[in-house]
């Protein structure tokens, strides 16, 4: 099973409060056990990335972005002036980025970017807050029949540091989070590794973004309940389904474990047999097949049995199709994803696990991760 990068929210989640009060350095210090800091401070601290993370937001979209608008009171509470340099090159992305989406016909008339604190530490003059950001864009109508909206869930650590007179510097904002999303700094260009061999396993052909291809419709005699999977994962994508179990950082993921349960949903049927068999598909009270949970597992053994017909094309994909990305190029595969809808154009929309993330449009994708192998497959 490949490892993601994933959900790093752990611990109590505390709401930021629009009042929250800001508490300097040497009452934070006083206050915090070990390791940590009292929840005044976290608060601060989570109102500061409320208001970046929403700046970048109000960036990509044509109308009003709600949120964390409005910096902290006091100066207690701040971001470092190179912070202050790198968010506006980042702003200023945001914004070509934008226009650049609206020319090939995807835009944004509203969003709204929430932050709550997920996990604090001190040690002495520095500190790191990791945060979970919830953002939902309200699609454009610029065709008429997009999706309402789209939403997500990102991870961020922040650092801060103390400057003096009791005040921090926000001084540095990571992504925790593999992909990207669409509010996000422009990935940096992956290093190529050397080829990963699939041996004599099924090896899926990359599926091309361009050019628009002529619509290939599904077959409507499988027996499968399409809309069923899409119900599925837009019910669960971020509230889990508690009766199945998921895999957060460090377990290896739960975006291919999330695809399976709404394959299931939708008619698939268990292949029982060794966990580690490849050919095998099944999830049970205490462990399920590599198959389930697996990317490049899932991908061999849908193959394998010909549950599925890769496609050429990723704007091939209907209602229920799969696709997978390999952000490295390696030939490994990284993540899985669902598509739960489908415009009249022929644009696919994407929901998804481990990055959670409701009805992102295969456009959104290519144009945040141009150098991503992309394998489509028809269900």
């Amino acid at each position: 099973m490949k490892s993601l990068t994933l959900r790093s929210a752990a611990g109590m989640v505390a709401s930021l409060a629009v009042s929250a009060a800001l508490v300097p350095t040497s009452t934070a210090g006083a206050a915090a056990r070990p390791g940590g800091m009292d929840r005044a401070t976290a608060q601060s601290f989570g109102r500061i990335a409320g208001v970046v993370l929403t700046d970048r937001t109000a960036a990509i979209v044509d109308g009003k972005a709600q949120g964390h608008t409005t910096p902290p009171p006091t100066k207690k509470v701040r971001l470092s002036s190179a912070m202050a340099r790198s968010e506006k090159s980042v702003v200023a992305s945001l914004h070509q980025r934008k226009k650049k989406l609206k020319a090939l016909g995807e835009a944004y008339s509203a969003g709204d970017t929430r932050v709550a604190v997920d996990r604090t530490g001190v040690d002495g003059k520095k500190a790191t807050v990791r945060v979970t950001e919830t953002t939902q864009l309200t699609y454009q109508k610029i065709r008429g029949d997009e999706p309402g909206t789209t939403g997500f869930q990102a991870h961020h650590e922040l650092s801060f540091a103390a400057a003096g007179n009791g005040a921090w510097e926000l001084t540095g904002i990571k992504a925790l989070d593999e992909m990207p999303q669409i509010n996000a700094p422009a990935p940096t260009v992956p290093e190529v590794k050397a080829a990963a061999g699939a041996g004599d396993m099924p090896n899926a052909p990359e599926a091309s973004v361009w050019p628009f291809p002529k619509r290939l419709p599904k077959d409507t005699k499988t027996g499968l309940d399409y809309k069923a999977m899409a119900d599925y994962a837009e019910k669960y994508w971020k509230n889990y389904n508690p009766a199945y179990r998921s895999y957060p950082l460090g377990t290896g993921g739960d975006c291919t474990n999330f695809v399976s349960q709404a394959l299931k949903a939708g008619g698939w049927k268990h292949a029982p047999g060794k966990a580690g068999d490849y050919t095998k598909w099944w999830y049970g009270s205490d462990t399920q097949s590599d198959s389930w949970t697996g990317v490049n597992e899932w991908s061999w053994f849908a193959q394998n049995s010909h549950r599925v017909k890769p496609l050429k094309y990723a704007y091939q994909m209907e209602v229920g199709d799969v696709l997978q990305a390999d952000f490295d190029r390696d030939g490994s595969k990284d993540h899985t994803m669902l598509v739960t809808y489908r415009d009249a154009l022929g644009t696919p929309y994407l929901t998804y696990h481990s990055f959670d993330t409701y009805r992102r449009s295969m456009l959104s994708l290519s144009v945040m991760l141009p150098f991503t192998k992309w394998y489509a497959y028809r269900t």
